[in-house]
């Protein structure tokens, strides 16, 4: 123990002094004409190497060094299956959905229209205002936790920083958190007091890779009506704050810093989510290397103060700071640097790296865990572990969502049977309270696990992952996109099918919705000549039911009788051996 306390203490005393002494940010030059440098190079430029101090192990900061040393995929993750994501933070106060912090700078947004009314005009109050006031004074980690635990979840994935840039913890490298502004409290802190409690498995997401092209929204301005031309707050310098509430708190630490002189920066702002084009931000390459380093310290940070189970990063290409896509601007070696530091921290902590990186994206790295954000892939998936993701919703609270445990449960039914786990968001109320359809909808998911949780937990694909119906030549899946009514109301039948093989090595055959008693259904993977299986089946048992069920094997499907007692919901699960 004192061993432990030590390597902390001395982790903890490394980090600070770098952060004080070696990583200031450089001076920015003016920024140039709207458009009028193009990106560096992408090709030619040589990949950054971060000087970072790394907690000592075997895992360097590169991808090889990675790929050689990593143990492989967590017991764990493959025991647990199923966890709720909570995407929570200030974006909520909004009540505008996702991306608030940007779309509040965009005129057509319902979000700008939303901020208007509560705050203001964004040149007079901007997105730090709505960290000024807010405070989830309802926000009950501990409550929560037990909340997820009894709707069956087995981890969570708690965000840590979204792209707005606002740390959820006692930050020690970005001023603009939830200790110094807003709740004053230290959020992350509590939900990992929280999850150790009960021994929930938990992961931190950051989303903060491409803050600083996300932000170029709040240098904008209107361009028509009485507040044309009058710039939004991101403009705002350090001397600004004088004699104002944020005085000390420089607002190129929230927002980032003027980028439109790249061309592409200012058009894509202004689309939904398309990055800058892909290179490099060949102007600011002091910037950029601080960014990509005090990225890393922040990621760093939590890793040390909060020992995650696995950290989060966000994208589209394959890993923060690859100079395309989402990790336009830079290429650097910060994702391998945060991974060789957290699974030397594992080992020396744990005695075993039983933790993970999700890196979105990223394909075939030992290391690291994909993500499938939305969509369900139409076949099994045993490439790298992965986590499907999707929320109820969207992945910050807007009025009028759908609640309904039948489309996640088979969400998590259609991700299992693909060799995947599946990770759903409940977006909590602006005071971060539940609201009581969540609640009903969790505990209805809940009631269903224990039920079936045989066939879900420590499971994996069969030779197949489904039966049922055809459309247009492609088997019918739940649909993809945000958790919904298009969801909530899609039709299954009884013949439609999914497969896992449970931990005790019996087949789970989950029908995806609830057959009429007395009815028939057939198997027809398992028909006496399909040769799927390989084996005869000794036993057919309807998880839920006490009594002795009526099946026959036929030459063209296992062919199993329902009882006249069928008071299931949502979908039932016959255990094959």
């Amino acid at each position: 123990m004192r061993t432990k306390i030590l390597f902390t203490l001395l982790s903890l005393l490394q980090f600070s002094v770098y952060a004080q002494e070696k990583n200031p940010m450089p001076a920015i030059p003016a920024p140039l004409a709207l458009n009028s440098v193009p990106m560096g190079d992408l090709e030619t430029f040589p990949e950054v190497k971060l000087e970072i101090p790394i907690t000592k192990g075997p895992f360097e900061p590169s991808w090889e060094s990675i790929e050689k040393n990593y143990p492989g995929e967590p017991a764990w993750l493959r025991d647990a299956k199923f966890g709720i994501w909570v995407h929570f933070g200030p974006q909520a106060a909004g009540e505008s959905g996702d991306w608030y912090a940007r779309n509040l700078y965009k005129t057509d947004k319902v979000a700008y229209k939303n901020h208007i009314k509560k705050y203001g005009h964004p040149s007079e109050s901007g997105y730090k205002e709505v960290l000024r006031d807010w405070n989830p004074t309802k926000l009950d980690p501990e409550k929560l936790t037990k909340i997820y635990q009894d709707a069956g979840a087995r981890f969570l994935m708690i965000q840590g920083v979204h792209h707005d840039n606002y740390d959820m913890w006692n930050s020690k490298y970005q001023p603009w958190n939830s200790v110094n502004i807003g709740p004053k409290r230290d959020l992350i802190g509590e939900w990992a007091k929280a999850c150790k409690a009960i021994g929930m498995r938990y992961g931190v997401t950051f989303h903060h890779e491409y803050t600083w092209w996300w932000w170029q929204t709040a240098f904008g301005s209107d361009k028509d009506g009485a507040k044309k031309g009058i710039p939004y707050d991101g403009h705002l310098t350090l001397a600004d704050g004088k004699g104002k509430w944020w005085e000390g708190y420089d607002p190129k630490m929230l927002y980032g810093i003027d980028l439109r002189e790249y061309k592409g920066v200012e058009k894509n702002a202004h689309t939904d989510w398309t990055p800058p084009p892909a290179g490099i931000f060949s102007n600011h390459l002091g910037y950029a290397k601080w960014y990509a380093t005090n990225w890393a310290l922040r990621m760093m940070d939590v890793v040390q103060h909060y020992d995650p189970d696995f950290i989060y990063t966000d994208g589209t290409v394959q890993g923060p700071f690859t100079g395309d896509g989402t990790g336009a601007g830079l290429k650097a070696n910060a994702m391998q640097t945060v991974m060789a530091d957290f699974y030397n921290t594992s080992l020396q902590r744990r005695g075993e790296v039983n933790t993970f990186s999700i890196v979105k994206f990223r394909n075939n790295t030992n290391g690291t865990v994909n993500t499938e954000e939305f969509g369900i892939p139409s076949e099994i998936k045993k490439d790298q572990p992965w986590i499907a993701e999707a929320p109820v919703g969207d992945w910050f609270y807007a009025p009028d969502f759908t609640y309904d445990s039948g489309m996640m449960i088979r969400y998590i039914i259609e991700a299992i049977a693909r060799d995947g786990n599946a990770a759903i968001c409940i977006s909590l109320l602006p005071d971060g309270s539940i609201n009581e359809e969540s609640q009903k909808m969790l505990k209805e998911v809940g009631n269903w696990m224990r039920l079936n949780g045989e066939g879900v937990y420590g499971s994996h694909a069969w030779v197949i992952p489904a039966e049922g119906e055809m459309i247009n030549g492609k088997l019918k899946m739940l649909p993809g996109g945000k958790l919904g009514s298009r969801q909530a109301e899609f039709k299954f039948n009884a013949q439609d099918i999914r497969f896992t093989v449970g931990k005790n090595n019996k087949l789970y055959a989950f029908c995806m919705n609830v057959p009429a008693p007395n009815t028939q259904i057939k198997i027809k993977s398992l028909a006496t000549d399909a040769k799927h299986y390989g084996k005869k089946v000794k036993t057919v048992k309807l998880l839920g039911y006490k009594g002795k069920l009526k099946w026959k094997e036929t030459a063209d499907g296992l062919q199993i009788t329902c009882p006249k007692d069928m008071s299931f919901a949502t979908a039932v699960t016959f255990e094959i051996e």
